[in-house]
């Protein structure tokens, strides 16, 4: 049984399910110790522990998402070490992601943090922190 105020799941309806399940199974699969979850025609889910994250197709992609408006700004996901931090960067750099706040790496959310800020293909920000 799931203790109380966990979150049980996230929706997010995305612009094109191809790019985002690459972008997504990078970061959660191949980073976070996620696995994939459901899968049908028009979306994917990617669960760790009791916690899933799905991703629809969406039928309106207009207007397009922007996390000044507002909704969701961002999803902040922690790891272990300041290590994984650079080595999570280094692999979606490689795959020309886009980065946020580069010239304050890695503490763009203070001194106190240590973190890389990022870019899905819908432009929601994605931060991975650490808790070294």
């Amino acid at each position: 049984m799931k203790e109380t105020g966990i979150i049980d799941h996230i929706e997010i309806y995305v612009s094109n399910l191809e790019k985002t399940r690459l972008f997504w199974e990078t970061l959660l699969i191949q980073n976070l110790g996620y696995k994939i979850y459901q899968q049908w025609e028009n979306g994917i889910s990617f669960i760790l522990n009791e916690t899933y994250i799905v991703f629809v197709q969406a039928k309106k992609t207009v207007p397009e998402y922007n996390r000044t408006r507002v909704g969701l700004n961002h999803l902040a996901f922690t790891v272990p070490t300041n290590k994984m931090v650079d080595k999570i960067r280094s692999q979606l750099l490689s795959f020309q992601y886009k980065e946020l706040y580069a010239e304050r790496y890695p503490h763009a959310g203070g001194t106190e943090s240590y973190a890389f800020y990022f870019e899905d293909p819908d432009r929601i920000k994605v931060e991975v922190v650490s808790k070294e």
